[in-house]
């Protein structure tokens, strides 16, 4: 999202972002795919991929739990809009819950179950096979590895309601995610490393 956003000719806001539109490769590399809505946006226009046709504002067609709130209204393509649908995707992938369970209900969203349980019980509401799933090895004391695996998952969290935040000028840009994301990565790699020692 970071290249279609900023380091591509023109910024490319892909409108429908959500898990089965994102591929894996062998290496575990994630591809975005999908872009029968996606548009290009140039300066203060937008145009539509494969249509010439020059509009400021769109009717959006995305997909219910992923769709920006401002979507919901008529609201302008933009690249704060796919931030949104990533958050929503961080969101899920952590927690395990699809913005759509039977669960959110009655003014409650993925969003909102995240927002109520952060900080302190970002461990509660975190897929619990991810946890087991982050042994770091024996020889890593499980107080020193829950302190790395708790301050590593609290920030990915944060990064997700960053990225949903109700307004799009509330929310961070990509750039900003794929460098926390690296640095929440590394500062793991460094933690593990550095308990070992």
């Amino acid at each position: 999202m970071e290249y279609l956003h900023h380091n591509s000719q023109g910024t490319i806001v892909h409108c429908d972002l959500k898990p089965s539109n994102i591929l894996l490769d062998e290496n575990m590399t994630a591809h975005v795919g999908d872009f029968g809505i996606s548009r290009s946006k140039d300066d203060s226009t937008t145009v539509s991929l494969g249509d010439s046709k020059r509009t400021s504002s769109i009717a959006i067609r995305g997909t219910i739990g992923y769709v920006a709130p401002e979507y919901t209204g008529g609201g302008e393509v933009s690249t704060a809009a796919d931030v949104y649908s990533f958050g929503v995707v961080l969101l899920e992938i952590f927690i395990r819950k699809r913005p759509t369970d039977i669960m959110f209900k009655d003014g409650l969203s993925i969003v909102t179950f995240a927002e109520t349980n952060f900080p302190d019980r970002v461990l509660e509401i975190v897929d619990p096979q991810m946890l087991q799933e982050s042994d770091l090895g024996p020889k890593i004391p499980a107080s020193a590895k829950e302190k790395l695996v708790d301050q590593c998952l609290t920030s990915v969290i944060n990064i997700g309601l960053c990225c949903t935040k109700p307004t799009p000028s509330e929310r961070i840009g990509m750039q900003e995610v794929a460098a926390k994301l690296h640095g929440i990565k590394d500062a793991y790699l460094r933690g593990a490393e550095e308990t070992v020692v």
